[in-house]
């Protein structure tokens, strides 16, 4: 995982999840760059702030490790 301070600049396509609702607590995602396979991951509330970038399959372990509610 590595970030960017201003996930604005990213060139990509930003977008939130089907059951985020106006004012929640949301993340939007961007897929940037298909062939190295990695994804930005931001605050749906500061885009101009900073982005998580990760491989697919640490966006897939995070998302599985939050579904089971294990993070600590």
């Amino acid at each position: 995982m590595t970030h960017i301070d201003d996930a604005s600049t990213l060139p990509v396509s930003w977008w939130k999840s089907s059951r985020s609702d106006t004012g929640a607590q949301c993340v939007e995602c961007g897929i940037v760059n298909h062939a190295e396979q990695r994804v930005a991951v931001r605050d749906s509330k500061n885009p101009n702030g900073p982005a998580l970038l990760f491989s697919y399959a640490a966006l897939g372990g995070l998302v599985d490790v939050l579904r089971r509610g294990d993070l600590r």
